[in-house]
């Protein structure tokens, strides 16, 4: 059995990340973190796993940790992972990092997020699509939600070199915004409404950028812009993808089920995905459309922004990273409505 630990355990990626943990057949859950509720138990935070685990939230040094973990999940806010991570790694101890201290160059991310970066170290960026070698490392660094939903929408036209133009709309529910209220997740701002944020600055752009000009070295106009919409969970990404020449939609459909051949976490559904058809899954749904007139193509994309983009993830990182199949404990279908 895999013994398995989270740091940072008593928010929404740390309940998604037990709530997935708990039933799989090859892990044990060994021990969950936080420093404020220390000594407490996990139920008494998320109360939808009453009756199903009896652990208790614990404050224990990184070497006592490691002792007791064969993998370590890192539910932490952005520039506290790299204060683990050194302490964490020691040949047999593999770490999955959910924050965003290890997806991007040093220097980017000194840059977007504003802090040090106490240790430059390397890691794969473990969107697992994209990065199979995630199987030989020992630390991965899980993708941000939006750029999981909108690099999948793209990859296999940028793969192929046919993007000129990349525009990301994507909208995503309010957990995406942390477990703490906000003034965007307070009820009376986003109820009947619709806030943008961060117009054409968002950090997760490097992220998609990253990983569409990895496939297409020329690609370099890719624009991103968010909104928050009153849904607890989901992204849905619209991306209007401008192309270098003009495509069909069976063109489109003959590209992307060979990219996406053999990927199980990637459907291809006809008609417009749905947020309810992968709430609590890890599926990502795809679908598109050609503008043949217009030399533009609209590929839509639905996630669960703490399954597929977080713990789901996450989990399915783990799988490959300690030779399992990457469905283990995740093949789960939607709970919709």
């Amino acid at each position: 059995m895999i013994k398995a630990g989270i740091i940072g355990a008593s928010g929404y990626t740390g309940g998604e990340l037990l709530r997935l943990l708990v039933n799989h057949p090859n892990v044990e859950l060994e021990l969950a973190t936080s420093r404020s509720l220390a000594g407490k138990p996990v139920t008494s935070t998320h109360r939808h796993l009453e009756g199903f685990l009896d652990l208790k939230y614990e404050n224990p040094d990184s070497e006592y940790i490691r002792e007791r973990c064969d993998v370590v999940f890192l539910a932490v806010p952005h520039g506290s992972a790299m204060n683990y991570v050194p302490e964490l790694l020691d040949g047999s101890t593999k770490v999955i990092d959910l924050s965003a201290d290890y997806r991007l160059e040093t220097s980017e991310f000194e840059q977007i997020y504003g802090m040090k970066h106490s240790d430059p170290r390397k890691a794969v960026y473990g969107l697992v699509e994209l990065h199979p070698e995630a199987a030989e490392e020992d630390l991965v660094a899980n993708p941000g939600c939006f750029p999981t939903g909108a690099t999948l929408a793209a990859a296999p036209l940028a793969a192929a070199g046919l993007i000129d133009i990349a525009v990301f709309d994507s909208k995503t529910g309010v957990s995406g915004t942390g477990i703490l209220p906000t003034e965007t997740s307070h009820y009376p701002n986003l109820a009947e409404n619709i806030i943008p944020y961060k117009l054409t600055a968002h950090r997760h752009r490097a992220e998609i950028l990253k990983e569409l000009t990895r496939l297409d070295g020329k690609l370099r106009n890719i624009n991103f812009t968010p909104h928050v919409i009153p849904s607890i969970r989901g992204i849905f990404t619209t991306a209007h993808l401008f192309t270098k020449e003009p495509l069909s939609t069976d063109d489109l459909k003959a590209i992307y089920e060979d990219f996406y051949r053999n990927m199980p976490f990637i459907r291809l559904p006809s008609g417009v995905p749905s947020l309810t058809a992968v709430r609590g899954s890890n599926f990502c749904d795809i679908s598109f459309e050609a503008d043949t007139a217009n030399n533009r193509v609209v590929v839509l994309s639905a996630i669960d922004n703490l399954v597929k983009g977080a713990s789901g993830q996450a989990i399915q990182n783990m799988n490959l990273m300690f030779g399992l199949d990457e469905t283990l404990g995740l093949w789960l279908p939607a709970a919709a409505p």
